[in-house]
C-alpha cells in the first residue's frame, strides 16, 4: 500500500475504533442497563425485560445477514450514518418506555440500528484496508467496544441514577449522532482500490453446509450465548454484594480486562493457530463463569470478572481473523455477516433463558453454572474444527 493509504487505513481504524465506543455502549452495554434500571423503576420483571433483549439481538440478527448486500449497495458510510441515527432513537425509545407494550417500537428501532455498528460492521470497515496486519487493526477497532463498557456503564448508572433513564438515554444518543455520523461522512466515504478476484464468491447456502463454517458459527455463538447472558444480569447479579456503584465498576473491569486480552491478541497471534487460541480464551471464560456462579465475596468475584473479561473482547474479534485464514478472500466478508448473524440469533435466547432461570431458581448460580458448561462445550467445538477444517 502506498503511504496515502496507509494513512487513510489508520484514520478508519480510528473511526471504527470510535463507532465501537458508541455502538457498544449504546447498543450493547446499553440494554444490561435499561433491565436494571426498568425493572427497579417500574417493577416489571425480568422475564418481560430479557424477552424485549432477546427480541433486540434477533432483529438485529435477520439485518445483519443484508449488511455486505447494503454496503455495496450504499456503501460503508451511508449505512453507518442510518445506522446510527436509527440505533439512537432506539435508545430513546428505550429510555421513555412508560409501559410494558413500548418495549416493542424501542426493541425495534434499536434492533435495526445494532447491525451498523455490530462486530461486522466494524470487520467491513477495516478489513479491506488491511492484510498482513489485519489482526492488529481489528484489534485496535474492537478495543472501541471495550471502551464503550468503560465509559458508558458507570455513565449510564451515574446519569440514570441523576436524571433518569429517559434523560440519559437523550443525552447518550445525541452525544451519538454529533460524533459518529460526521466522522462517517468524512472517513468511511473512501474505499481502497479493490484488486478483482479471479474466484467467485460461494452462494451463502453453500458456506452454511462447510463443516469449518459450522465449527466457527457453532462455537462463537455458543461462547457468545454464554457472554450475553451473564452480561444482561451481571449488574443484577452483583449488586446485592457489591452495590451499585462497585457492581458497575465491574463492568468496567471487565472490559478493561477485554482491552488487554484483545490487545495481546493482535500483538502475540501472528501465525499461531487461531482456533487453539480461541479454545484457550473460551476456557479462561468457564473458570471465570464458575467463579461468578459459586463466588459469595468480592474477593472470589472480582477474580472471576478478571478471567472472565480476559477472554471478552476476542471473542468477537477471532471469527473474522478465522475465517481470513480459513476462507477464499471473496467470501471472508459474507462468512463474518453470517457468523455474526448466526451468533445473535442464538445468543439472542441469552438474557430471557439466563432471567427466566433466575426467576425459577431464585437466584443466578444455576444460571451462571449454565453459562460455564456452554462455554467450555464451545471450547471443544472449535478445538474439532482443526481437525475437519
Amino acid at each position: 500500500m502506498s503511504e496515502g493509504v496507509d494513512r487513510h487505513g489508520a484514520r478508519v481504524v480510528w473511526t471504527a475504533f470510535v463507532v465501537a465506543v458508541f455502538g457498544w455502549g449504546v447498543g450493547f452495554y446499553g440494554p444490561a442497563v435499561y433491565l436494571q434500571v426498568l425493572h427497579q423503576t417500574h417493577g416489571w420483571s425480568l422475564s418481560i425485560l430479557s424477552a424485549a433483549i432477546t427480541a433486540h439481538y434477533l432483529v438485529s440478527a435477520v439485518l445483519i445477514i443484508a449488511l455486505p448486500d447494503a454496503y455495496r449497495r450504499f456503501g460503508v458510510a451511508r449505512v453507518t450514518v442510518v445506522g446510527t441515527l436509527i440505533g439512537a432513537a432506539g435508545a430513546i425509545a428505550w429510555g421513555s418506555a412508560q409501559q410494558t407494550w413500548q418495549l416493542v417500537p424501542a426493541l425495534l428501532l434499536s434492533g435495526a440500528g445494532w447491525p451498523a455498528m455490530s462486530g461486522a460492521a466494524l470487520n467491513a470497515m477495516v478489513s479491506p484496508w488491511f492484510e498482513r496486519d489485519r489482526p492488529k487493526a481489528l484489534s485496535m477497532a474492537f478495543n472501541g467496544a471495550s471502551v464503550g463498557g468503560i465509559v458508558f456503564v458507570p455513565l449510564w448508572m451515574v446519569l440514570a441514577s441523576g436524571f433518569g433513564l429517559a434523560a440519559a438515554a437523550i443525552l447518550a444518543s445525541v452525544a451519538m449522532v454529533a460524533i459518529v455520523c460526521p466522522l462517517a461522512c468524512r472517513i468511511l466515504r473512501r474505499q481502497p482500490a479493490v484488486v478483482v478476484s479471479k474466484t467467485q464468491p460461494l452462494p451463502r447456502l453453500a458456506l452454511l453446509r462447510q463443516p469449518r463454517f459450522l465449527t466457527i458459527s457453532l462455537a462463537f455463538a455458543l461462547g457468545l450465548f454464554a457472554q450475553i447472558g451473564l452480561f444482561a444480569h451481571l449488574i443484577t447479579r452483583l449488586e446485592p454484594v457489591l452495590g451499585p456503584g462497585l457492581a458497575a465498576g465491574a463492568i468496567s473491569l471487565i472490559t478493561v480486562c477485554a482491552i488487554v486480552g484483545r490487545t495481546l491478541l493482535g500483538k502475540f497471534l501472528g501465525e499461531h493457530d487461531r482456533r487453539f487460541v480461541a479454545a484457550g480464551s473460551l476456557l479462561m471464560q468457564t473458570a471465570g463463569s464458575l467463579l461468578l456462579a459459586l463466588g459469595e465475596g468480592s474477593v472470589t468475584l472480582t477474580a472471576g470478572c478478571i478471567l472472565f473479561g480476559l477472554g471478552v473482547g476476542n471473542l468477537v474479534s477471532l471469527p473474522p481473523l478465522i475465517a481470513q485464514r480459513e476462507f477464499q478472500p471473496a467470501d471472508v466478508g459474507t462468512v463474518v455477516a453470517l457468523v455474526t448473524a448466526i451468533n445473535q440469533a442464538v445468543f439472542a435466547f441469552a438474557p430471557a433463558i439466563f432471567g427466566g432461570l433466575r426467576d425459577l431458581t431464585g437466584s443466578y448460580v444455576v444460571s451462571f453454572l449454565v453459562a460455564a458448561a456452554v462455554q467450555a462445550l464451545a471450547a471443544a467445538i472449535v478445538a474439532l474444527g482443526r481437525r475437519i477444517s
